[in-house]
Order: structure tokens, then C-alpha cells, then sequence
């Protein structure tokens, strides 16, 4: 995920990444060792619409799950850090699918 570095000052690096964690972990389609949470914060962003405090999930996850299990995740996911950060006003997430062609990691080697 990406987000502002001052929001670092409001909660730890720890809680939001484990916010994140448990509600990916809570939603069932998972299995929790399987989910993987990295923070990148950001000490300045620019353009058109650039808020001072921001966070945007990118979640990307192994094809075949539902259209509605894909915006359930991210309500619940919003939903969360929302509760850590209810003053912000920028708090956004979208799903990518991995497809299963073409995707390999070390796990996989003979």
C-alpha cells in the first residue's frame, strides 16, 4: 500500500500493516499464510488532486474469485483503516488479479 509518511505519526507502521492483515485474513479467502502486507510511505505526492494524507491499498491476488467477493474485500479493507484514520479523506484500494498463467515462484521449483 501506499500512503502518506505523516500518517506514520498517527499510528504505527505495525498497526496499519496488521490492521490490513487481519481484515485481508478475516475475509476467508485466504489462508493467512498466503497474505503479504507491504507499506510504502511517501513524503510528498504532487498532481491535480494531491491530498497531504492519503492511503491507497493495491491488493493483488491469485485469479478466480467472484466479482462480489473482490468488492466485499475491499469495502472490508476500507472499512478498517477507516477506523484507524477517520479523519482522512482519501482512503482507496483496488484488486488486481494474478493470473495463473505465466505466474511461478521459488515454492514451485523441483
Amino acid at each position: 500500500m501506499d500512503c502518506s509518511e505523516v500518517l506514520l505519526d498517527k499510528q504505527s507502521l505495525e498497526k496499519i500493516m496488521k490492521t490490513v492483515f487481519e481484515t485481508a485474513s478475516s475475509s476467508g479467502l485466504f489462508q493467512p499464510e498466503v497474505i503479504k502486507v507491504r507499506i510504502r510511505p511517501f513524503s510528498c505526492s504532487f498532481g491535480t488532486f494531491s491530498p497531504s494524507e492519503f492511503i491507497h491499498v493495491f491488493r493483488n491476488i491469485m485469479e478466480g474469485r467472484t466479482a462480489d467477493q473482490k468488492n466485499t474485500l475491499s469495502e472490508i479493507i476500507v472499512a478498517g483503516l477507516n477506523q484507524l484514520f477517520p479523519e482522512l479523506t482519501v482512503i482507496s484500494l483496488n484488486i488486481r488479479d494474478f493470473e495463473n498463467q505465466g505466474y511461478f515462484n521459488k515454492n514451485m521449483l523441483n
